[in-house]
């Protein structure tokens, strides 16, 4: 048995060394078909890492008390938009003193969202979003330091002229060629002496984790606030299992500071850290049900290819197969014969199909900041879907070449 399976595989590679361009061209269509299917959902899983690692560095076990954003009314009175009163600065530093649960607790603020930052004839894009924080804000927002120091208590009340830059902002100005530490760069109007440098956490997706300046809270009120400016809490558990129960404490809480009557919804939004990440990785599922659609599509087009072929083949090897069976061969033999060999067709354009997906899917990741991974589970899908187009293109063929009479095929010209 082993030994006819061995002679089935020689006959169909010597098939395809007999017919080159018809071998090659069908592999073609399995190899984009296949990399298409691999590549893409592979890379669309590293972006899925990449996305849970981003969120995951901004604290797993943290949530965040914001502004709500505006709210539209449409009934039979037509009711016009309702627009939520900012949080205030007294409001979220009363939180802060009273929420009593054992958290970590930092109180922040947007004081530009584009801001262009100075050191001397260098400059960054105007894409720099300028943080106002306090002592606990860089440790709630799952910033790590990487060089220099965090604000102090006193530092905080001061206002002191202080900033901790993110790595691009230190690439932008320093170009690694000085220490950024004790440098003054100018932000806005004013001059900030650099006491810290944030570690890297990536601009993946779009996010500019590294595109980022701090500055003490009391800092950006005097010199960046503006009558609306709006506050926000972030609030770091201590472990995941007690983030709910502070949840549930921290709206009570604030619907009390805020002064929202009993019944009615809240005026500000809790977001958890990992919600956003949720949905985006939500969204990456649909384009991977869109990937895999579009691979299915180009194999079904790769195995309709395929099966036209193997009738061809089967055409032009009729007196071949009539002297197969006139020495013995059984129908079965040859059908076999046929199936093995529209089988190595598909593996041989699936082999270098995964090869480019890995390829494909490894360049993202890396583009990404990620590092090199091998998608085992694409990889096997793979070769799983080539082995059942292999068998459902060459099923055709080898049963119609497995009926053929032998006295009529010796007869074919």
């Amino acid at each position: 048995m082993a030994l006819l399976f061995t002679e089935n595989i020689k006959i169909a590679t010597d098939s395809l060394k007999s017919n080159k361009l018809r071998a090659f061209l069908t592999m073609l269509i399995i190899f984009i078909g296949i990399t298409a299917l691999v590549g893409i959902s592979s890379a669309i899983d590293a972006l899925k890492g990449s996305i849970n690692s981003n969120f995951t560095s901004m604290g797993a076990n943290s949530f965040t008390i914001r502004n709500k954003n505006v709210s539209v009314k449409i009934g039979r009175r037509g009711k016009r938009s309702q627009k939520f009163e900012s949080i205030t600065y007294k409001q979220a530093l009363r939180f802060k003193n009273e929420f009593t649960f054992p958290v970590t607790t930092a109180v922040s603020t947007m004081a530009s969202f584009s801001a262009r930052l100075k050191f001397e004839s260098e400059k960054t894009n105007p894409n720099i979003q300028v943080f106002g924080g306090d002592e606990n804000y860089i440790s709630t927002s799952g910033y790590d330091l990487e060089k220099g120091r965090n604000f102090s208590t006193q530092e905080i009340i001061n206002g002191t002229h202080l900033v901790i830059i993110g790595k691009d902002v230190e690439f932008d100005l320093f170009k690694g060629k000085q220490k950024a530490l004790d440098k003054y760069i100018t932000i806005g109007n004013g001059k900030y002496k650099i006491i810290g440098v944030l570690a890297s956490k990536g601009n993946s997706a779009g996010f500019g984790g590294d595109k980022v300046a701090i500055i003490p809270l009391t800092n950006a009120r005097q010199y960046f606030g503006s009558k609306d400016m709006s506050f926000t809490i972030n609030v770091l558990a201590n472990n995941s299992n007690a983030l709910n129960v502070a949840l549930g404490e921290a709206t009570g809480l604030f619907r009390k500071i805020r002064n929202v009557p009993l019944g009615e919804n809240d005026n500000f939004e809790i977001t958890k850290s990992d919600n956003l990440a949720n949905i985006l990785i939500g969204l990456m599922s649909n384009a991977s049900m869109g990937a895999i659609i579009i691979g299915i599509i180009t194999l079904i087009g790769a195995s309709i290819g395929l099966m036209n072929i193997m009738l061809v083949t089967v055409t032009e090897r009729t007196k071949e197969i009539g002297i197969r069976k006139a020495l013995g061969a059984t129908a079965q033999t040859i059908k076999t014969q046929f199936l093995i060999e529209s089988i190595v067709i598909c593996l041989f354009g699936g082999f270098f199909g995964i090869l480019m997906g890995i390829i494909a899917a490894n360049s993202i990741s890396l583009m990404l900041g990620s590092s090199f991974f091998m998608p085992w589970f694409w990889i096997f899908t793979g070769f799983i879907v080539c082995m059942v187009v292999g068998l459902l293109s060459g099923y055709l063929p080898a049963k119609r070449a497995s009926l053929l009479d032998p006295i009529e095929c010796l007869r074919f010209e």
